[in-house]
């Protein structure tokens, strides 16, 4: 069973699942919005507050400034320049999310990015999806040794096996989570089965799903499949500018996935059988065999004298019928009675 701890948290198969709420760029660059979505989140009970850590002259190139993504009217490389925070900004956020008693972790999205961050000694780092084939930045941010949380969005299972071994060389425990990159991702394009796919490639991984559908729906599939990690982009208003609101939480839907993550994994157990709990239940659910007839010395029992009726706890059950029928009755049986051992032939 796979788990690791980030700042003392256990996560992983057997523990409850982490709910990772990203705030990501939403900020669009300013602290003070950070910190008021670090705080929201945190009152509706988030345990892990990710940022998204950009150094742009270090992560994009001036072609990046002709690029504009599907969810966006300007280039790649303006919203990073106008959502990153500075160096200061981000470890004032920081310091916040952990006065508050919860974790922040953050995504390097650059060699630079990265070592502001092991400045900063944050507990665990995440890689995201279009950096989980970025393999000198994997190596680079591996040689931490911390954990790793890698979403495997636009990658197979192939291609993500040089990062899950670059990770296994370092010993860093690590997990997986699947990931569709589109914003919002439609339910058909979520692809939950791939989970167990990842489970059983890599059975030393922690698995999740970094989600970007507009709902929870998605996440609480996830852990019925064994994830263990749920991300969702955040926002403290659905109102806010930006472009991953659409396919962000806010406070309720945020507690809504907490609660409901924290009641799916409880009701996952794979024991298929009776319970303890369920033996006043079986006391007048089960069925005895009971005569339908009066039943006299040497009658032969049939399907016209006996049959089946609540509650069980008789000398015969449904399991017994068929091997009684044909046999002779030694005593008298009343009808609307149970058919005990002594009233027929062996």
């Amino acid at each position: 069973m796979a788990s690791f701890e980030i700042a003392g948290r256990k996560i992983g198969d057997g523990y409850e699942p982490i709910v990772i709420a990203e705030i990501g760029i939403n900020h669009e660059g300013s602290l003070d919005v950070a910190i008021d979505m670090a705080r929201a989140a945190i009152e509706a009970g988030a345990e892990i507050i990710k940022h998204q850590t950009h150094v742009v002259e270090d992560e994009m190139s001036d072609e990046a400034k002709g690029v504009i993504p599907g969810n966006a009217d300007v280039s790649i490389y303006e919203i990073m320049r106008r959502c990153s925070l500075s160096e200061d900004d981000e470890y004032k956020l920081m310091q916040y999310v952990q006065q508050q008693g919860s974790i922040f972790i953050s995504t390097p999205f650059s060699r630079m990015a990265a070592n502001r961050l092991k400045k900063f000694d944050i507990p665990a780092y995440k890689i995201g999806s279009g950096e989980c084939n970025n393999y000198p930045l994997v190596r680079h941010i591996a040689s931490f040794g911390k954990p790793i949380i890698v979403s495997t969005g636009m990658n197979s299972i192939e291609t993500i096996a040089p990062t899950v071994n670059i990770l296994r060389q370092a010993k860093v425990p690590f997990a997986l989570l699947h990931c569709t990159n589109i914003y919002p991702t439609p339910p058909e394009l979520v692809r939950l089965d791939a989970i167990q796919v990842i489970k059983n490639a890599y059975p030393d991984a922690v698995v999740g799903l970094s989600d970007h559908t507009v709902g929870n729906y998605a996440c609480l599939g996830a852990v019925a499949l064994g994830g263990s990690i749920l991300e969702r982009h955040f926002t403290d208003t659905m109102s806010r500018p930006g472009p991953d609101i659409v396919c962000s939480m806010d406070p309720a839907a945020l507690q809504d996935l907490i609660t409901g993550s924290k009641v799916i994994f409880a009701a996952k157990g794979a024991y298929k059988g009776p319970l303890l709990e369920e033996e006043k239940t079986i006391a007048f659910a089960f069925a005895s065999v009971v005569a339908i007839k009066d039943i006299n010395v040497g009658d032969v029992l049939s399907e016209d004298n006996i049959w089946l009726r609540r509650p069980g706890g008789g000398d015969f059950n449904a399991s017994d019928y068929d091997q009684l029928l044909g046999r002779k009755a030694l005593q008298t049986i009343l009808s609307g009675k149970r058919v005990n051992r002594q009233d027929v032939e062996a």
